[in-house]
């Protein structure tokens, strides 16, 4: 072959790279916009999501946004079969959800679930920044989620709070900050909560009264558990929530605890969900008050209360 026929060959050459990089480029934008499709349940709120920054200004999903929006969607899919199980009671269901931030959890509920069920259906976020109270408010205004409400109170203040309804359906806390998970089960036993769905924050507490005490108990063995500081801190988490699990089960409760996926980047993806059945409550009652005196955990009685000792 002459040097015009390679020259004629190669050009050809060329040409088919580039077609095929052009038709592969094509193919993997058009598999792009076909997976965020997929990636975005039908019926989503694109508005909401580029609110909340889920998705991008122009409507795309990065690694980052993908990734909160499984985090949402997986949460999604342990509270959507309890909203579908207090439907078959009654139509209206009223959910109070503590610590709400920016509200992720509520506006996602609220555009999957709530709009499209019932109108007599309401979610409350409780939120004590007020700057964030306002945004919730101007958002759910714009988007037409008439059934959203947003109160700038705490935890322990909305207990007392005539804005909310005497009785609730469910109680959400999604890493609520200091003692606030704490402060939210109580505030669902006083209002009979059918559902408590809590992702537990800030177990500090029992760590720090176990380093306290520490000293008192040393001739119990197992202290070798909380000896070192970082186990205090590892076993002041595991054991605050042991007891919140107990407090549940000692009030009629049955518990489940499970692990959030796509949560493993944050030390807090621990999942509990109570569900009110009336079950017996002395056992878990006696072993609640049993683990409270092994460990020198008395003062926090109050905390983690029985029946019996329920505040007014």
């Amino acid at each position: 072959m002459g040097k015009r026929g390679r020259a004629l060959t190669n050009q050809v050459k060329v040409k088919v790279e580039v077609e095929e990089a052009i038709h592969g480029l094509t193919g993997m934008e058009s598999m792009k916009k076909t997976t965020e499709k997929h990636d975005i349940r039908p019926g989503q709120s694109i508005e909401l999501l580029k609110e909340l920054h889920i998705l991008t200004r122009d409507g795309k999903l990065n690694q980052d946004s993908r990734r909160k929006l499984k985090q949402v969607y997986h949460l999604y899919q342990f509270i959507e079969p309890l909203l579908q199980e207090i439907r078959q009671d009654h139509p209206d269901i009223s959910l109070v959800d503590h610590g709400a931030g920016k509200s992720y959890l509520g506006f996602i509920l609220y555009d999957l679930f709530f709009k499209l069920h019932s109108t007599g259906s309401r979610i409350y976020g409780i939120e004590t920044r007020d700057e964030l109270v306002g945004k919730s408010r101007s958002l759910a205004q714009r988007l037409g989620f008439s059934g959203m409400s947003f109160l700038n109170l705490s935890v322990a203040e909305s207990a007392q709070s005539t804005e909310l309804p005497p009785a609730v359906d469910i109680v959400t806390a999604l890493h609520a900050c200091d003692t606030a998970t704490d402060d939210a089960i109580r505030f669902a036993l006083k209002k009979q909560a059918r559902f408590i769905v809590l992702v537990p924050c800030c177990q500090a507490e029992v760590a720090s009264l176990l380093r306290k005490n520490k000293g008192q108990a040393l001739a119990n063995p197992l202290t070798e558990i909380w000896r070192h500081p970082l186990h205090t801190r590892e076993f002041g988490s595991l054991i605050t929530n042991v007891l919140r699990c107990l407090q549940l089960e000692a009030h009629g409760y049955q518990v489940n605890v499970t692990e959030l996926v796509g949560w493993e980047h944050s030390m807090k993806n621990e999942l509990i969900i109570a569900t009110y059945k009336n079950l017996p409550r002395r056992r878990p009652a006696q072993r609640l008050g049993t683990i409270l005196q092994s460990l020198g955990l008395e003062e926090l009685n109050q905390r983690f209360f029985s029946p019996e000792e329920m505040p007014v």
